[in-house]
């Protein structure tokens, strides 16, 4: 039988006790991290809401990443140059008026990508004073980590839901 020295015992359960000091901090890090994302994603949503309802369309382009592609049920798919366009022709049209508020649901981070579930509802104005429309789209929006480690919406898929007024 071998017997086993108390300094060569405490030196392992040391090691074991490191190893695991580190795992656990190293989750506690990637929590923050996923959290700090959270809340610049968040943040940035939020930023879209308030650029486009003053109608700066440029701040609000800035959202979305060059590569963007975008899905909304019925429509052809939009790249950053025609989502943007479009939003410029909205924020001048002549006969509207347009005002978006956000419900964030879910987000999601792993890594470089971020997953957000969310619905905007859009309420519509007619200059000429007619009844306003409202209508909400979920959607969902994925963000990607730029290299200059902002985040933008890469990609997005949104809907108009059953039901609007």
């Amino acid at each position: 039988m071998r017997v086993v020295k108390p300094k060569r015992i405490g030196a392992a359960l040391a090691a074991v006790l490191a190893m695991l000091m580190l795992m656990f901090a190293a989750r506690a890090s990637a929590e923050d991290s996923a959290a700090a994302t959270q809340n610049q994603i968040r943040v940035a949503l939020e930023k879209w809401k308030l650029d486009f309802n003053a109608g700066d369309a440029s701040q609000a382009c800035a959202l979305f990443a060059p590569d963007l592609i975008s899905d909304f049920r019925g429509q052809p798919e939009d790249t950053y140059n025609s989502l943007c366009a479009n939003m410029q022709m909205a924020l001048s049209d002549p006969a509207e008026t347009y005002h978006y508020d956000l419900e964030i649901k879910e987000i999601l981070v792993s890594g470089d990508l971020a997953v957000v579930r969310l619905v905007w509802t859009v309420k519509q104005h007619p200059k000429n004073g007619g009844p306003e429309q409202t209508t909400r789209e979920p959607g969902m929006d994925i963000f990607r980590r730029q290299p200059d480690a902002s985040w933008k919406i890469s990609r997005y898929m949104a809907y108009e839901a059953p039901g609007a007024s």
